[in-house]
């Protein structure tokens, strides 16, 4: 395993976070501490998790993956080797069974916090991250921004004051971000660096071969600033295998299951899909490692959060980490990509 600093922190991450959304609703618990061990034993030292998984949300489900990361870090007694990161879910009527009129307000974050602790059997969470902004901005794949200061939310101010209240107490070592902007990154950072504040260390966002959005604009706050980028979907919800190509639907494929979830299943994300499969068959490589050992290479990444339902893709996933692109396939994503410019935000 390879491992890289996280942020400007002391903390050395593996290049491969293991994601657990699915715990609990795909997966089971045996599955997931199968899942737990053999990314462990493979060197994977970085868990993310969230106070609203397992995705799709609900509130029977709400809270299960966190209760398998923490029964799995209590019998394996391990909790100080390993990285903990979460988050607090922000405003949004697809959550609001978690707590009355949720916003990142003292009362929100305060009994997310403790929840959370409760469910993962811990005293701390080392990453504590805001799971989307308070404010009406762009995040899950949403365009064209429209103005609208009178739903700003909490004000960030407010909300970094009160994660300073959890890391002064302890409860936290580290504040991340989630679904940002660059706008909203600075703006964190910079209270944090007049004020003597938390100073944010992350920001996980999408980013993969199909979407690249993050280099635009947060890619030269997060070098110049030292925060990591955490990239989440790295695989598209696995459309980068090609599996959904040509309207295939694998059975307990992720999309088969829950067909909502339409994001990288258009007319141009399949084209660009198909492209980038070729590729990879074309160079001997397997396309979903290839799709991640791109992620691994980006400079800006900390830890890239991969996802698996299933054994053997959890191997594979783990395995990218030592696939190195040469320079001729480097160069063939880049004209790719200009045929097909973030075509899945």
């Amino acid at each position: 395993m390879k491992y890289r600093k996280l942020g400007n922190t002391d903390l050395d991450v593996s290049l491969i976070c293991l994601g657990t959304m699915t715990f609990g609703q795909q997966n089971t618990e045996a599955e997931a501490f199968e899942q737990l061990d053999y990314a462990w034993s493979q060197g994977v030292n970085f868990l993310d998790a969230a106070e609203m998984y397992p995705i799709p949300v609900s509130k029977e489900r709400q809270g299960l993956t966190e209760t398998y990361i923490g029964n799995w870090m209590r019998q394996r007694n391990n909790r100080d080797q390993v990285i903990v990161a979460t988050k607090v879910a922000g405003p949004g009527e697809f959550v609001s069974f978690i707590r009355p009129d949720m916003h990142f307000d003292r009362r929100n974050i305060r009994e997310a916090v403790t929840g959370s602790l409760k469910r993962l059997q811990t005293d701390y969470i080392d990453l504590y991250q805001l799971h989307w902004p308070d404010r009406t901005t762009n995040f899950f794949g949403k365009l064209g921004y429209g103005h609208a200061p009178e739903n700003d939310g909490t004000p960030i101010l407010e909300t970094l004051n009160i994660l300073k209240e959890l890391v002064d107490e302890g409860l936290i070592r580290y504040v991340g971000l989630s679904n940002e902007t660059a706008w909203g990154t600075m703006k964190f950072l910079n209270y944090a660096d007049q004020l003597g504040l938390p100073r944010v260390v992350s920001v996980q966002n999408p980013y993969s071969l199909l979407n690249r959005s993050s280099e635009v604009g947060l890619a030269e706050v997060l070098m110049r600033e030292q925060v990591s980028l955490l990239p989440y979907s790295p695989l598209a919800f696995g459309t980068l295998s090609g599996k959904y190509l040509h309207g295939a639907r694998p059975e307990k494929g992720r999309l088969t299951l829950f067909p909502d979830y339409t994001r990288y299943l258009g007319e141009q994300g399949q084209k660009a899909t198909e492209a980038y499969v070729d590729l990879a068959k074309n160079a001997g490589l397997d396309p979903a490692q290839m799709a991640l050992a791109f992620v691994n290479s980006r400079e800006f990444v900390g830890s890239n959060i991969i996802g698996a339902t299933t054994m053997p893709q959890l191997k594979a996933n783990v395995a990218s980490v030592e696939l190195e692109l040469s320079a001729e396939v480097l160069t063939e994503i880049e004209a790719i990509h200009a045929q097909y410019s973030n075509p899945c935000p």
